[in-house]
């Protein structure tokens, strides 16, 4: 069974600006803590990933995984698609105009291949979705 962790936060900016930051895959390192390197390899019409090598330090594991990513109408989706440690990784943002800036919701799946208790693997995704959540409304709105 899996565990959805979700949250969302306000960000003073339009859903196009918050989905600039968070479609900048390559820029992650530089704001997500956990991403130590990201690299596209595919890419969209629009310049947006479709395809990505992420590698993370999730201190429950270290692992380097690929990605497969997909735009619905104010999302941004992904899903794994390759990697030694995990067995699922899907999530979303969802961007709604929320007066004069945007609600981002986060939602996240993470499921290890190694076992790991639930309230652990439960634990280990609310941080990466608090963490993920709070460094992208600091990057749209201060521009770091």
């Amino acid at each position: 069974m899996s565990d959805v962790v979700r949250d969302a936060v306000r960000v003073e900016a339009s859903p196009e600006d918050v989905m600039a930051v968070i479609a900048d895959v390559e820029a992650y390192p530089s704001w997500q803590e956990e991403i130590k390197e990201a690299e596209v390899l595919e890419s969209d019409e629009q310049g947006r990933p479709l395809r990505a090598r992420l590698s993370v330090d999730a201190k429950l594991f270290t692992t380097t995984y690929v990605l497969r990513y997909d735009y619905p109408e104010g999302e941004m989706r992904w899903e794994l698609e390759e990697s030694d440690q995990l067995r699922e990784l899907t999530g979303r943002y969802v961007l709604e105009p929320d007066d004069g800036g945007t609600k981002a919701t986060y939602e996240l799946t993470v499921v290890p291949r190694m076992r790991v208790p639930g309230l652990m693997r439960r634990q280990a995704a609310r941080r990466i979705v608090d963490g993920a959540l709070e460094s992208m409304r600091r990057r749209v709105e201060g521009g770091a």
